[in-house]
């Protein structure tokens, strides 16, 4: 049993902790790419592997690179979207792929609840004004405040991140709507949330969460009208793709002072233009696209990946198996 881990030699060791790399190596014979991901390079690491182990940077798996790999039967991609990776020859070959978005989505979710709670709690404004004034307190900025406290948190997109998203909100007592159009009833209400449209969830909610794929029925969902819609001390959050949100629209609402923040994880484009006018808003708070895997967070990915090679080797079934059919309402 060959596992071939294709990406370049210096992302393996910030995916694959040592004890990682034992586990897939208690499962084969694994041989690592010997420098970058060019197509000759890729081709040369993957010949008659029976895995191949992709990531970030790496090229699609066209037909003439599975020539080199007549004995290929999974992809398991160490990263993000399998977009990048799959391509028609891989299906038509049965070669089976898993991606990695249980393990990025908790970095996700976890991202997601931390601007939850504080921006609710104000830290960014009171951080501000403290370092600026030198009050202790200011009576304005404290009465907007809010806990995680019989509120109304929405959440848009129940996959991976949105899901477990959910899971953290219900260690607080707060009321949970979820719209995603995959996902049942029964299952909405067994995950401790409530189905909603997404009017609904605009004009109740006091947090928004969303962790809706980009694909183009979600393609600027959050615009003029939406943002319309919310509350004034409402708190809007994206980690999860930048195209959800029409930005000039959501510039000229936060201007205006509109809701309370916006905390923004993604861009479109990314990263942002030097000169876009959400830099200069300070109640636009953003961070550089770190929510789903930064620094030792990556590590999850590696060992999940591991997990899911050692399901596969045994006949189980994989957490995160990716089939051509469900690419079409994926990130």
């Amino acid at each position: 049993m060959k596992i071939a881990l294709v990406q370049n030699e210096k992302t393996v060791p910030t995916i694959f902790s040592e004890k990682a790399l034992g586990l897939l190596r208690q499962l084969g014979d694994v041989a690592i790419n010997d420098g970058e991901t060019t197509e000759d390079q890729v081709k040369k690491t993957v010949a008659n592997a029976d895995i191949a182990v992709t990531s970030w940077g790496n090229t699609h798996f066209t037909a003439d690179i599975l020539e080199h790999a007549p004995n290929l039967k999974l992809i398991a991609h160490a990263a993000g979207s399998v977009k990048p990776i799959v391509t028609d020859a891989v299906w038509e070959r049965g070669i089976r792929v898993t991606g990695s978005p249980k393990p990025i989505g908790i970095g996700v979710a976890e991202t997601a609840l931390g601007f939850a709670v504080s921006a609710s709690k104000n830290f960014y404004n009171l951080n501000a004004f403290l370092h600026g004034a030198g009050n202790w307190r200011n009576d304005a900025e404290h009465g907007r405040i809010m806990e995680l406290f019989e509120i109304t948190v929405g959440v848009i997109g129940a996959g991976w991140a949105g899901g477990h998203f959910i899971k953290l909100m219900n260690n607080f007592d707060v009321d949970i709507l979820l719209y995603d159009p995959f996902v049942g009833e029964e299952k909405i209400l067994a995950m401790g949330a409530k189905p909603a449209d997404l009017d609904t969830i605009f004009k109740q909610s006091d947090i928004i969460s969303l962790h809706a794929p980009s694909i183009p029925e979600t393609r600027h969902m959050v615009n003029a009208w939406t943002l319309g819609l919310m509350k004034k001390d409402a708190v809007l959050i994206n980690t999860a793709r930048g195209s959800l949100i029409d930005e000039a629209a959501l510039y000229n609402h936060m201007k205006a002072g509109g809701i309370k923040y916006a905390c923004l994880d993604v861009y479109d484009p990314e990263p942002p233009a030097d000169d876009s006018p959400l830099r200069l808003l300070p109640n636009v708070v953003m961070t550089p696209h770190l929510a789903g895997a930064a620094n030792n967070g990556r590590l999850k990915i590696g060992m999940h990946v591991a997990s899911e090679l050692k399901l596969f080797l045994s006949g189980e079934k994989m957490e995160c198996e990716v089939t051509r059919d469900m690419l079409a309402k994926m990130a």
